[in-house]
């Protein structure tokens, strides 16, 4: 009996432990799209004054330091692992 109460008090426990490291997820989740919807508005207003001034832009007319990608950003990007086992002897079989 005392097992099956130990067992179950487990189980608890665990789904508990899990429901708070979601929300936590969520919440992170919920800032960066904020911040997604935040750089689209702001795109969609550029947008918006290139569309009504009709005019060809030349290089030196861009302000390329406001484009640039702030390196924070990308920590949370994981970097790809190459698969060095690739073994190429079934690929020509007749």
């Amino acid at each position: 009996m005392k097992s099956v109460f130990f067992i179950i008090s487990l189980l608890c426990l665990s789904l508990i432990a899990d429901s708070n490291t979601t929300n936590d997820h969520n919440r992170s989740d919920h800032n960066r799209s904020k911040s997604l919807e935040k750089n689209l508005k702001k795109q969609m207003e550029l947008e918006k004054k290139y569309k009504e001034e009709q005019k060809f832009y030349m290089g030196k007319d861009y302000d390329l330091k406001s484009k640039e990608i702030d390196p924070d950003s990308l920590k949370d990007i994981k970097p790809i692992e190459p698969e060095y086992d690739f073994d190429i002897t079934n690929i020509f079989v007749n």
